[in-house]
């Protein structure tokens, strides 16, 4: 599937908050530089790339101020500002960056309020409709540990109007428990992708609660999936291996919500033409039946 043209209203929408947003959006980490960190090699493309993905109908973003640092925010102002009325900007907090580009905890409450107002400031943003609580008890993956601090100083700043909806990444199930009951979670955000399926349980009853679920590393991060499994289905449809890594995600659940990120407006086109295609039963299936322990990365 080569057209650069696509409908990304065909897979639906879903609620993130009080918000109503297409299923396919955009993440915009890989518009700093490498490793996410220090300015883009071409500023001009990135621009481009987010002007390009809102004029084809994205209307959620991902984003965090820690991008860069405040590389990718920038940016997006300067694309984008003054916002359309039914753009929805996710933000994270609960990290920074070390002056070597190292991903450390940001997670004080004290912490967590400057972060949110480093968001504002350089977003242009009154308030930020979604921030993610980025849990960091271990980089790498969801461990086990208390958040209440952290959930209770956003939940604050919601209760001031600098945040209207809060939600969770890179967190366990005793989390989210944890989180609602200080205040409603508008999306959990985790890794999960065609070979990372570890929230499969999860997703499901997040999708009963009428939750939004946003994977990151869709597309498996910055090791890309390779599984020649994937191959042969895309072959079949007449698609590349990310694509059909996308539609199998859009077909995984209704709650899940996509932000593969690109600095490319060619691979840009090529993501949201995935929102077209259609999996057969038996591509399904076999898709379905991938063994992360088999086929990674």
């Amino acid at each position: 599937m080569t057209s650069t043209t696509s409908n990304i209203t065909s897979t639906g929408t879903f609620q993130l908050g009080d918000r109503t947003v297409n299923r396919m959006g955009y993440g915009a980490m890989q518009l700093a530089g490498p490793g996410v960190f220090g300015p883009p090699k071409d500023r001009a493309a990135a621009l481009a790339v987010l002007r390009a993905a809102v004029d084809a109908g994205v209307n959620h973003l991902d984003t965090s101020d820690f991008y860069g640092p405040h590389i990718t925010n920038q940016l997006i102002r300067e694309a984008l500002h003054p916002y359309r009325d039914d753009l929805v900007i996710v933000t994270k907090v609960g990290a920074k960056r070390g002056a070597n580009g190292s991903w450390d905890s940001a997670f004080t409450p004290a912490e967590l309020e400057r972060a949110v107002h480093d968001n504002l400031r350089n977003l242009g943003l009154d308030v930020l409709d979604v921030v993610n609580l980025r849990v960091m008890f271990d980089v790498h993956g969801p461990a086990e540990g208390s958040i209440e601090a952290q959930v209770a100083a956003l939940a604050k700043l919601k209760q001031k109007g600098l945040v209207r909806h809060v939600g969770l990444s890179n967190v366990t199930r005793t989390q989210i428990a944890e989180g609602r009951a200080i205040t409603d979670i508008a999306c959990v955000q985790n890794q999960y992708n065609l070979v990372h399926r570890g929230d499969d349980a999860l997703i499901d009853e997040l999708a009963a609660a009428g939750t939004a679920y946003v994977p990151f590393f869709p597309l498996g991060g910055f090791s890309p999936l390779q599984s020649s499994t994937l191959d042969d289905v895309a072959k079949q449809l007449g698609a590349t291996s990310m694509q059909t890594a996308l539609v199998w995600l859009l077909h995984r659940s209704p709650n899940i919500l996509l932000i593969p990120g690109t600095s490319s407006v060619k691979h840009l086109e090529q993501n949201l033409a995935s929102a077209s295609l259609r999996l057969p039963a038996d591509a399904l299936a076999v898709l379905d039946g991938l063994d992360k322990h088999a086929e990674s990365y």
